[in-house]
């Protein structure tokens, strides 16, 4: 499907961007947009913090949630190319532990990629820790869960149904077969060869300079509840209609624990648009590539391919994408890519929801040239 221009360009995205955080619908807002081989654009709108009045940019600083899991994917993916890894192998195969889960027939590491795998997707709700608090040991974590969670949803490959479960596997999975740690492998083999300097899974600078704070829009009396649900030190103080989060860390790095700004972000999206390659890096061939935005339709809300996702509805209407969402304890993003216009985008907010899907509209439908 062509691409409807706006013949008012980046202007008008610029404008709706603005009038979310001037009327209160979000506190903070970045976006970058990318075309062709190139980052054309990337703005941030409103504040990262209420209380110092702190402007977000394009090199604020968000927590990515599930955005995430199309670097863990991509790690995943890596691996296979690289012949460490077989995607069609049991999980089994390479995470012994995963054998306390009761298979119908065996899982594999493709499963984990597509969701299809059955696992169940317990609410991650309380597998947040204040950012100063320490990191549970992450193998006893992703065993108690598959301990507790050993029956499938349905028999593997039967259809797809997201699971962080799944992904926290696969963040096993990274590990065993690089023989170090899911976060450093991350670091050395997609971060750095990718530029992305300011992502990590740690807020860069001291006490978290140059993050956004995350909000939640709550009527004042259900404070209490919120402080009850989440773990001690996470909920901070109220800022007029919003309740903010003090600096947290997410429990399952591989599911959800990245930390940036949508400038490093565009750089992942580059590589997906291109056929795997940023500048001089090269990590992913550009067959890889395709395999892991072919959607594989399974009757659910959702189709997926390896990582990315598109729900049913958008299969509806063009032009065509792929995305992966991330969002939590105040803060939604979007990160989309839209092959066939050689376009994509990456949207991060500092709160837990809002309309993102205007926003992509505005941005696939202007002229970036």
């Amino acid at each position: 499907m062509t691409r409807i221009r706006n013949p008012t360009g980046k202007e008008a995205v610029e404008a709706l961007l603005a009038s979310r955080t001037a009327t209160g619908v979000v506190p903070g807002l970045s976006a970058a947009v990318v075309e062709g081989d190139r980052l054309v654009w990337a703005k941030g709108f409103g504040v990262a913090d209420l209380a110092s009045a702190s402007l977000a940019t394009p090199r604020t600083s968000y927590l990515w949630f599930s955005m995430t899991k199309i670097v863990t994917a991509t790690a995943t993916v890596k691996l296979a190319e690289e012949g460490e890894l077989d995607l069609d192998a049991p999980v089994t195969d390479y995470f012994p532990d995963f054998s306390v889960v009761s298979q119908p027939r065996q899982v594999s590491v493709r499963h984990l990629l597509g969701h299809s795998s059955g696992l169940a997707n317990p609410i991650p709700i309380r597998w947040v820790r204040p950012a100063s608090a320490p990191a549970p040991g992450q193998r006893a974590f992703v065993r108690r869960l598959l301990a507790r969670h050993r029956r499938l949803r349905f028999a593997p490959g039967e259809r797809a149904a997201y699971s962080n479960l799944g992904y926290l596997v696969l963040g096993e999975v990274i590990s065993e077969v690089s023989g170090i740690s899911y976060e450093e492998y991350v670091r050395r083999e997609i971060l750095s060869p990718l530029g992305m300097g300011n992502t990590d899974f740690v807020y860069r600078g001291p006490n978290g300079h140059g993050t956004a704070t995350g909000y939640q829009r709550l009527w004042r009396p259900l404070t209490p509840l919120l402080k009850a649900a989440l773990p001690r030190g996470v909920v901070g103080a109220r800022r007029g209609r919003y309740v903010g989060f003090e600096p947290f860390y997410v429990n399952g790095p591989a599911y959800g624990g990245l930390v940036g700004g949508v400038e490093d972000a565009a750089r992942l999206v580059l590589m997906h648009l291109n056929g795997g390659r940023v500048g001089g890096a090269q990590l992913l061939s550009p067959g890889s590539v395709e395999a892991m935005q072919r959607i594989i339709p399974r009757g659910g809300k959702r189709d997926f391919g390896l990582g990315w996702y598109r729900s049913g509805e958008a299969a509806l209407r063009g032009p065509a994408f792929v995305e992966h969402l991330g969002g939590g304890a105040g803060f939604w993003n979007v990160m989309r890519v839209y092959p066939g216009e050689s376009l994509g985008v990456v949207v991060m907010g500092n709160t837990t929801s809002y309309d993102h899907e205007t926003i992509c509209d505005a941005v696939v439908g202007a002229s970036w040239d």
